[in-house]
């Protein structure tokens, strides 16, 4: 089994029950949850319009390669009402994948791992750092716990729940 460390957005519908939603068709797809950080609410970036988006961070196992991970997750966000393509905007799903296993690859623009941004992101960091804060970034070496602190402002943008 293969550990993967799986974010999740979405800021249209009902934020928890879309959660729950796509949790329980990546188990349909051999996907399994270890862990599941609390649903914490985030401004958009860009500074948009758009509502609100609840994040949280899936630690999951799977005897999927990495492609048919992502493939499977591409489906559960079809699934979920999101079309094809990841336009940027409002969104009903949206799942990333921020780290395989220690599994390190650049094949942009099809995947890249660890996610290219995940250090940048307090949406993505904050509840990371709920479940783990000791999961290390297999390219810089810092833990969760460490790339968050150094990130301005991140309990201000990544706050627990849907307020």
């Amino acid at each position: 089994m293969t550990r993967a460390w799986i974010a999740f957005g979405a800021n249209l519908g009902d934020r928890a029950a879309t959660l729950d939603r796509a949790q329980s068709l990546l188990a349909l797809r051999g996907i399994t949850t270890r862990q599941r950080s609390r649903l914490y609410a985030s401004r958009p970036e860009g500074g948009t319009e758009e509502p609100e988006y609840g994040n949280a961070v899936l630690d999951t196992e799977t005897d999927l390669d990495v492609r048919a991970l992502l493939s499977a997750m591409q489906s559960v966000e079809q699934d979920l009402g999101r079309p094809a393509g990841h336009a940027p905007g409002p969104r009903t799903c949206d799942l990333d994948l921020l780290a395989f296993d220690d599994l390190v690859v650049d094949d942009a623009p099809g995947l890249v791992l660890p996610h290219p941004r995940l250090h940048q992101r307090a949406f993505v960091l904050v509840p990371l750092v709920e479940l783990d804060p000791q999961w290390r970034h297999p390219v810089s070496g810092f833990t969760a716990g460490e790339m968050l602190a150094a990130l301005p402002g991140a309990t201000e943008t990544a706050r627990p729940g849907l307020g």
